[in-house]
């Protein structure tokens, strides 16, 4: 089946198009920094222009070292201007999974921020520091995109991976431009603002950047290298946000605890894990003027795949994902390639003008998952399992393979495992994921100890986390002398996932001594948001069953009952109860030095 794709162009294409209409309107502002559309193109082409000195052209791999800003977007639209395509990385990951991106990808310049640089090791003849300062202005009427049109690579996008090493998505110019210009999507128009909030590594991000530029609306950049939920409603008060997207799992935070930002708001795009038809209808009674859409779609089907416009009414029951839009097209399908009848489960396949060229240097895998359908065409095949309801929308039932999702991050267990497994201690591993589809879902690992090792989870949850990004690294632990089996002879993966951490044989410890009572004032902070007692100083708060969603409840109930801000990267540098009841002595003495800056108790230098 040929797919008419004359009609998709670059992205910068796009962008342009906008500036020609109007340059002189607000195209992205980060609170410190603010581009009109002329500026954007501008400073994009200028860029562009250093970036081909240093031999960029089409086929050549970038990387994207930078924080979220409206650098960021400059630069991702100037490695497309000069023909090139982008791999983002993400700042909090470790040194090695970024040097192994890199050489994956094949990427010989990596463009960002100078520190950052300096921080992943990026030689010097291979870093080109991002500054916006030192850019000149473009001449009217330069160069235009070097992108060979919409069928030019864009992004290379990696997952996670079930063999250990990550799978790079390659997504198309086409792809791209196909989400953010599709007539049956969000409307966004010239005086609308959405929030640019999500990591750049994150496949949501082209949405939130992209969308608004060609639609000539604008990006508003959120500063925090985290936002948390009290971040986030303060952003959208300040820029005057319109329009966002959130992941599912921050939606039920916000809805719980932050719910007035939404008043805020024209639009909000909610996916990533089942959505809670509680939280969505409540919202929806508090604020009936809010376009509230449910969104799903894999990175191989770039952001978006499905959506589904809510009402109170339809939140009392189960949410459907939707239909789908802007070209792509859907098939349900059982184990042998034919169609589920109308209300019975099978696994979704997706088609269409939005589909990834595939796994970047992994040929074997692209075609285990891309496919040509009689019929149909090429199709990707989700490994997500939905039905088909009376009205032609999709319902949701999970996954039909081993691949999970945590607080929206699609996550490989076999990735998990195969790093563990490198491990001199560890024998055997199995990671599960623990309170599935709820916002306290959670992985565990299960470790068969090597012969006469008695590994210990502090020294393997450390050893990962210098491996693998934060998402990937285990929260709860369990030491057992074997995995149970399937009939089969597999990892009974279900077994474990309702047993529980049961199996560890945790260390003897020291009787607790007594907290401080600025300590009990953090312990209680932390058992709210945890929902079990904190009686010891030196409590980890991962090795309690905290997450980064946790650690945003913790930090923002911090700044409510104590009055002192800390950022999440202080959060987790000083993961212990005395560790940050530390820091807020210190920020509460700092305080009381400077009375000036008494309403500002940060505990960074600002």
């Amino acid at each position: 089946m040929d797919l008419d794709l004359s009609h998709l162009g670059a992205v910068p294409g796009l962008v342009a198009r906008q500036a020609e209409l109007r340059p002189q309107a607000l195209a992205v502002s980060d609170g410190d920094t603010v581009l009109t559309y002329a500026r954007l193109v501008s400073a994009a082409r200028a860029l562009a222009a250093e970036l081909t000195a240093h031999g960029v052209g089409p086929g050549s791999a970038v990387g994207l070292l930078a924080a979220r800003s409206t650098r960021l977007v400059v630069a991702q639209l100037a490695v497309w201007w000069a023909g090139g395509h982008v791999v983002p990385l993400d700042p909090a990951h470790p040194r090695p999974r970024t040097a192994g991106m890199l050489a994956d990808a094949g990427v010989t310049l990596t463009l960002g921020d100078k520190a950052l640089l300096a921080e992943a090791g990026i030689p010097a003849g291979q870093a080109l520091t991002l500054d916006l300062d030192g850019l000149p202005e473009a001449a009217a009427g330069g160069p235009d995109p070097a992108c060979e049109g919409g069928r030019a690579l864009a992004l290379v996008l990696y997952t996670s991976g079930s063999t250990g090493r990550p799978k790079g998505v390659e997504v198309p110019h086409r792809a791209i431009a196909g989400l953010v210009t599709a007539p049956d999507a969000v409307r966004l128009g010239p005086g609308d603002r959405m929030l640019f909030h999500s990591p750049s590594t994150f496949d949501a991000s082209s949405f939130e950047m992209w969308a608004p530029l060609a639609a000539g609306a604008a990006v508003m950049v959120s500063p925090a290298e985290r936002p948390t939920a009290e971040d986030l409603a303060r952003d959208v008060e300040r820029f005057g946000v319109t329009h966002t997207f959130l992941t599912t799992a921050l939606f039920h935070q916000l809805a719980a605890r932050r719910s007035r930002v939404f008043g805020l708001l024209r639009t909000l795009l909610v996916g990533g894990e089942a959505l809670s038809p509680e939280h969505a209808g409540a919202v929806l009674r508090a604020f009936p003027w809010l376009e509230l859409v449910n969104a799903y779609g894999p990175t191989e089907a770039t952001t978006f795949t499905t959506l589904q416009p809510l009402t109170e009414a339809g939140c009392a029951g189960p949410v459907p994902i939707g239909r789908p839009f802007g070209g792509a097209t859907v098939l349900v399908l059982d184990e042998r390639l034919e169609p589920v009848p109308a209300g019975g489960r099978g696994e979704l396949w997706i088609g269409g003008t939005r589909l990834a060229f595939g796994y970047l240097g992994q040929p074997e895998l692209t075609a285990q998952r891309f496919r040509e359908i009689p019929g149909a065409g090429r199709m990707y095949r989700s490994g997500d399992l939905v039905s088909v309801r009376p009205d032609g929308a999709l319902d949701f039932h999970g996954r039909a393979d081993d691949q999970v999702k945590v607080r929206g991050f699609r996550i490989e267990p076999g990735e998990v495992e195969h790093t563990l497994r490198t491990h001199p201690e560890v024998s055997e591993t199995a990671v599960v994921v623990h309170r599935a589809g709820t916002p306290d879902a959670a992985l565990t690992a299960f470790v068969v100890p090597a012969d006469g090792a008695r590994p210990a989870g502090d020294a393997l949850r450390g050893y990962l986390a210098e491996r693998l990004p934060a998402h990937l690294v285990p929260t709860g632990w369990a030491v057992v002398a074997a995995l149970p089996l399937t009939g089969t002879g597999k990892v009974d993966r279900r077994a474990l996932a309702e047993t529980g951490p049961d199996g560890a044989a945790p260390p003897a410890e020291a009787p607790a001594a007594a907290l401080t009572p600025l300590e009990q004032e953090v312990a209680e902070v932390w058992a709210r948001a945890l929902g079990h007692p904190v009686e010891r100083a030196d409590a980890d708060f991962l090795a309690e069953g905290g997450h980064s969603l946790m650690a945003m409840w913790v930090v923002d109930d911090l700044r409510e009952d104590l009055g002192v801000d800390l950022t999440l990267a202080e959060f987790f540098a000083h993961p212990t109860v005395a560790g940050q009841a530390a820091l807020v002595e210190r920020a509460l003495l700092d305080a009381l030095a400077d009375p000036t800056g008494a309403d500002d108790h940060r505990t960074e230098n600002r």
